[in-house]
Parts: C-alpha cells; structure tokens; sequence
C-alpha cells in the first residue's frame, strides 16, 4: 500500500487559494493576515492535520549571506530603466557587500502589496536596500508594512522624523541654500524651481525650502509662479521648463530639483532661444556623470554616491547582527561648471 505523503504549505496554499508566503505569515503568526484569510487558511491546516516543522523553520531563521537590492523603474532614454544616480551607487554597494562577505541580489521592485515580504518568506536575503521610490506618501504605507513584520531594510532617500525604518540621505535643505546663494552671488534675482515641491517628494521639497531660504535672507522671494513639478527624467525637465515659458514670467535662473530634470530644461530653454548661462542660470542637483559632459558643463550639487553606498550596506549590517542603528544626511557640495557663469 502506498503511503500518503505529508501535506506541504504548497498544500494548504492551493486550497486555501493564497499564496504561499501567506500561509508562511499565517504559521508565523503575523498580525499582516486579514482576519478572513487566516481563518481560511487555518481551517485547511486542521484539514490536512498540518504540523509545523520546527527545525526546518529554525533553519529558515538562519542568515542567508545575501543582501537584495531593490530598485523602482524609471523613465530613461536608454534600456536601463536605472536613474543614472543609483546606478553610480551600485559599485560602492557591491563592493561594501563583498567587505562584509555578502552577496547581493539586485532586482527591479514588484508594486503587489506583499513585494517585500517574498523576498523575507523564501529567504532570498537577510535584509534590503530600497534605491528610488517615486511619490513618497503612496510609498510609506509598504515600509510601515515592513517594519510591522521586522523586515530588515535601509532606504535612500529624505531623512523625515516620522519616516518608517531607517534612511541614508543627504543634507537636503542645505544643498537648496548652497545653489541659492550661488545664484544670489552671481546677481540672479527671479530663480524658478524645477521640482515637485511637495510632501509627495520631500527630497525635492527641501531642496526648494534651502533655496528659498537663501533667498530670503538676501532679500529676496522664490516665486510659487515659477515652480513647476516634475519627476526626475529628462522629458520631465524638458516639459516643465516649456511650461515655466509657456507662463509669460520673467526669470533669470533655474534651479533644478535633479540633475536630469536641469538638462532637459536647458535642451527646453535653448529651443526657445534662451542662453544658458548669459539669459538664464541652471544649476541642477546629484553630479550624475552627464552633468559634466552637458552643453554647456552643468552645475550642480553634489552628493556622494560612492559613501552613500558604503553606509546603506553597513547600516543594513548592523540590523542584521542586531546592532544599534541610525538615519544618515550626507553633506552636500557645490560644484561649479559653466551652465551659471562667472561670479
């Protein structure tokens, strides 16, 4: 006689009609299960008279020396999908991996509500690196989400004080006053803002405070006239500034909430007939690669990508091992090309 086999969560998964990661979460105890569902799935637990096998779950608890980063697509020229700004961070990430003996596992983000928890449910890594994440108050619902089930992970982007899990950023607010006093200095006096200036991307948004900042102190107003939103993507840039035209509005620079966004508004401004830097100023914001190549060579201010990378992995490491750890801002550089001219 042919002995049954001993029923799996692949199981109690097809009958249940969820997924195996929700019946993982269900076994766990997860409180992420809505009430319904754990119901559901345990009534075909008891069904299969299902046991939980305790060793092969202390396994499933061990490191698996693999750390996933996790990227958004964005909207590129090329076929990389890839903001050239996380792709300058990618090296220092790799290499800091390998300092501390881990593989990384590098992969585009999946928008299903339960994305993260995959990855944690079949051990693919220990902890996560998130890189871009579009509008961030669609986005904090899923990292309160991966904090509620003790996912490990680290996120670029804006240090906020009531942020889910922890970030590395840089100092926001003062790379806004660092192009806003350049363009004061250079005699710049009406500056639009290239940029959602908004709760939705609050790196943009202290991007724009810093500048308006420096402005008020000269005397000075950031016109909300002169602010137009846009994503980080050349088009967004291109299309933005055709907007600030489009409005009629005197202004005599641009300061760009990302590099990207700056080249294609200085593509924008010399169809129009502009001169970038004798009609117009533009400073942008990263150092990505092309900002220094550009017609003319864009400046802009400075993050650096490569202590960037060092600091997301070895923050991620230390939730990892159980350590202490904190949220970073980076300071920030001007860096000075010719799209501004003299001072």
């Amino acid at each position: 006689m042919r002995k049954k086999s001993k029923a799996t969560s692949v199981d109690i998964a097809h009958l249940a009609g969820v997924s195996q990661a929700t019946v993982s979460r269900v076994l766990s105890g997860s409180p992420l299960v809505n009430a319904d569902t754990r119901k559901r799935v345990e009534a075909v637990v008891r069904e299969l008279n299902y046991k939980v096998d305790r060793h092969a779950s202390s396994l499933r608890r061990q490191r698996s020396g693999t750390l996933a980063m996790l990227l958004f697509e964005d909207p590129t020229p090329d076929e990389s999908h890839i903001n050239p700004f996380f792709l300058s961070m990618l090296g220092s990430i790799t290499r800091a991996c390998a300092r501390h003996g881990q593989d990384l596992l590098i992969s585009f983000q999946q928008l299903s509500d339960d994305w993260a928890a995959d990855y944690e449910d079949s051990m693919k890594a220990d902890g996560l690196i998130l890189l871009g994440y579009g509008d961030y108050l669609a986005y904090q619902g899923k990292l309160q989400k991966l904090v509620e089930q003790g996912t490990r992970f680290v996120r670029w982007g804006a240090v906020l004080p009531d942020q889910p899990g922890l970030s590395i950023g840089c100092e926001n607010v003062g790379g806004g006053q660092q192009a806003g006093a350049h363009l004061v200095a250079l005699g710049r006096r009406r500056v639009a803002f290239l940029g959602d200036a908004s709760s939705h991307y609050p790196e943009f948004l202290d991007r724009f405070l810093g500048c308006e900042h420096a402005l008020n102190e000269a005397g000075l107003a950031l016109d909300r006239a002169l602010q137009v939103d846009a994503e980080s993507s050349e088009d967004a840039g291109h299309d933005a500034a055709r907007e600030l035209l489009a409005r009629g509005l005197p202004f005599d620079a641009v300061f760009a909430a990302s590099d990207l966004i700056a080249l294609g508004a200085m593509r924008a401004l010399t169809e129009h007939g502009l001169r970038v830097p004798e009609d117009v100023s533009v400073i942008g914001f990263d150092d990505i690669p092309m900002a220094r190549v550009a017609h003319p060579p864009l400046t802009t201010i400075f993050q650096d990508t490569k202590q960037a990378g060092e600091l997301l992995v070895d923050t991620l490491m230390k939730l990892v091992r159980g350590e202490e750890a904190h949220s970073i801002r980076l300071p920030t550089a001007l860096v000075v090309r010719k799209s501004c001219g003299a001072e």
